[in-house]
């Protein structure tokens, strides 16, 4: 959660962070992380099966935590209208980001989490310029 908070406080309107990971990887306390430095006071859970879950962030900033794991791939996102989320107003955080090759805006913050052994992961941020 630590890390999410960190990553943040870089982003502003239009923000779209790309997580990858498998499962148990930590990609939602990630987001929640995210969610909680923005202000949002709902509890932030997995959108599996929502697909993309809708929040509101201090300023009436729209918070957008999408799930891509139920989708075969960029087709089934955007005929969800899923390009108007991430290339909106609002941040985006997606969960499972690499089913989505073609939809990831170009600026987004990529975010890699491996499992190592036991608690331990390997987080890899690219496209954000604070070392995190």
């Amino acid at each position: 959660m630590a890390i999410g908070e960190t990553i943040a406080q870089h982003l502003t309107r239009g923000s779209v962070v790309a997580l990858r990971g498998g499962l148990g990887a930590g990609k939602t306390c990630l987001t929640k992380g995210i969610a909680r430095f923005l202000g949002i006071r709902e509890e932030v859970t997995s959108p599996t099966y929502t697909i993309i879950s809708e929040y509101t962030a201090i300023g009436n900033l729209p918070f957008y935590h999408i799930d891509a794991y139920r989708l075969t791939g960029d087709d089934d996102f955007e005929a969800l209208g899923g390009e108007e989320y991430i290339y909106g107003e609002g941040i985006s955080v997606i969960e499972w980001s690499e089913r989505l090759t073609r939809s990831i805006p170009k600026a987004a913050i990529l975010v890699e989490i491996s499992l190592l052994d036991g608690n331990r992961r390997r987080i890899d941020i690219e496209g954000m310029a604070a070392v995190v």
